[in-house]
């Protein structure tokens, strides 16, 4: 068997992330669906445009070293996107849904910032210069869209959480 590279790791995280990228655009409807907030559905599907253009950035990735842009099963993101389903069963109608999802949300960023630093780095080292900057671009909007949930969840709907229905 061949010894495994870098380059091979690279191209296997790469796998990994656009089949999470997939997954994360059909989840962000049913979150903004849930959302009782007009500020977190509107992040929400804000978030939904910015994913399909992180896709479209993967794709050029796929492109720029000569593989076809498939996925490859990544049970983390499965994982993730199964809790933030369960929140949503068990909170829905409280006052802390719309928190529930955020922290669901920071989980799924989180993941990713984890993986675009990391292919970013990688696709540095192995000089592929304009893969590293599409990918920079999409770590710097998974950051943006991070702190954008916190100041959200900061800002109001955390103390929502808070409060009794009957309140």
């Amino acid at each position: 068997m061949a010894e495994k590279t870098l380059n091979d790791l690279f191209i296997d995280t790469l796998k990994d992330i656009y089949f999470a990228e997939r997954q994360i655009l059909k989840a962000l409807p049913k979150m903004a669906r849930a959302a009782q907030s007009d500020e977190l559905k509107a992040a929400f599907k804000k978030h939904q445009e910015e994913t399909q253009g992180q896709i479209e950035r993967l794709q050029q990735v796929f492109e720029l070293v000569g593989k076809p842009a498939r996925g490859k099963t990544c049970e983390a993101i499965q994982g993730i996107i199964a809790e933030g389903e369960e929140i949503m069963e068990e909170f829905a109608g409280s006052p802390a849904l719309d928190a529930g999802l955020i922290s669901s949300a920071q989980a799924v960023e989180h993941y990713e910032i984890a993986r675009y630093g990391t292919l970013k780095n990688w696709a540095a080292q192995l000089g592929m210069t304009e893969a590293a900057e599409l990918l920079d671009a999409t770590l710097q909007e998974e950051g943006a869209t991070d702190e954008a949930l916190t100041q959200l969840a900061d800002a109001s709907v955390n103390a929502k959480g808070k409060k009794n229905k009957a309140a």
